[in-house]
């Protein structure tokens, strides 16, 4: 060994995983190289790829590279195959999942990125790799240059993200009148007497069965999402969240006014990052003066602080109230890319992407209106 070298690494192996039982298994080695991923997000933890999976799954569909060095996981790429409108191979989480990433030990990126895209080469075959919904920074930046084939970048949803400050310092980041009217606001939430829970992880089912009724009452008559009102998504998230409290990745927050929970809150967690995925609250506290949103980011952003997170984010939308804390704006990133014979499927499915968004702007620019009928529409596929 050359004087002042570390020890020499054992060659690395890429292998595809595509039986769900295998998946499963790798819980314990893939949160190892989870929790050595700097830029890795919540949603690439195995609580919660593998909970999605097996309530969002179809079987024969799973597509995972995994790069082995000595036995032990140093990268990932968790996909499955799809087949509508064309041949794609997408992330694992779909469209309930805010950042999509494949992972990469930290250290180790010189020579796992280039197994990791060459084994995703292979396991594309006749398929487009579209990779949505990646944070600036992601390992997936990586992978999408050293790709072998074609490609192609396109921008995908916006995200607001805060630094992880003190609420004194986040209410100083606002203009002088915004910050007095969250001053005032907080000291009426205060005289109200609402009181914090942490959920245990065996509180956990009833307290998001609480979150979910809470959250369609907030939302009732103002367009909820229907996935979040199907059994299918209850189902996930419950396992998916008390999973991640059991491992520090996440936490289940209830809000209570005369020992009723009046609002909830789940937050997913990683090295760097804490997200607040979904909250319901009860209607009625408009009228005894608690702002909700601005409840919320208090009590998250002083338990991200004292956790050493570097980051507060209010995931994907741009609503005006994420607005009033003048965030980061954040534009993930959706990466095309396939095999060199395959460009003229790429092509086809970059023009199907960009055409559906240009006909979206279009339909938003012509009637303003369509985002309420799109609400009415909601409301009456959940009914």
């Amino acid at each position: 060994m050359t004087p002042g070298a570390g020890p020499r690494r054992g060659a690395l192996s890429v292998t595809l995983c595509r039986d769900p039982r295998q998946f499963a298994a790798l819980a314990e080695p893939w949160n190892r190289m989870f929790r050595s991923c700097r830029t890795a997000t919540p949603f690439q933890s195995h609580a919660w790829l593998h909970s999605w999976w097996l309530s969002y799954g179809r079987d024969g569909r799973l597509r995972i590279v995994l790069v082995r060095r000595d036995g032990e996981l140093v990268g990932a790429a968790p996909l499955m195959l799809v087949h509508r409108p064309l041949p794609l191979l997408v992330p694992l989480g779909g469209r309930i999942t805010d950042h999509s990433d494949v992972l990469v030990a930290d250290g180790q990126a010189d020579e796992v990125v280039p197994a990791l895209a060459r084994g995703l080469h292979r396991a594309a075959r006749g398929a487009v790799v579209d990779l949505r919904e990646v944070r600036p920074g992601a390992a997936a930046e990586a992978v999408y240059e050293q790709w072998p084939g074609v490609r192609s970048k396109l921008a995908d949803s916006t995200c607001m993200e805060l630094p992880a400050l003190s609420f004194d310092e986040l209410v100083k980041r606002m203009p002088a009148s915004g910050a007095q009217r969250v001053r005032a606001k907080l000291r009426k939430t205060d005289a109200a007497g609402i009181e914090e829970h942490e959920v245990t992880e065996h509180e956990v089912p009833g307290a998001v069965r609480t979150l979910l009724r809470l959250h369609e009452k907030q939302w009732r008559g103002r367009g909820v999402t229907p996935e979040h009102l199907k059994p299918r998504f209850a189902e996930h998230l419950t396992r998916a969240t008390r999973r991640m409290v059991r491992a520090g990745e996440g936490r289940l927050t209830e809000f209570r006014l005369d020992g009723k929970v009046v609002a909830a809150n789940v937050t997913l967690l990683s090295g760097g990052l804490s997200g607040g995925y979904l909250y319901g609250a009860d209607p009625d506290l408009r009228a005894r003066k608690v702002d909700v949103a601005t409840l919320l980011l208090r009590y998250e952003a002083g338990r991200a602080l004292a956790e050493g997170r570097s980051v507060v984010s209010f995931l994907r939308g741009s609503e005006p109230y994420k607005n009033h804390w003048r965030p980061d704006t954040v534009v993930n990133q959706r990466f095309l890319m396939a095999r060199t014979a395959l460009a003229p499927l790429l092509r086809l499915h970059e023009s199907q992407v960009t055409g559906r968004e240009r006909a979206v702007d279009a339909l938003r620019e012509a009637l303003p209106a369509a985002r309420d009928w799109r609400a009415r529409l909601n409301e009456l596929r959940v009914r």
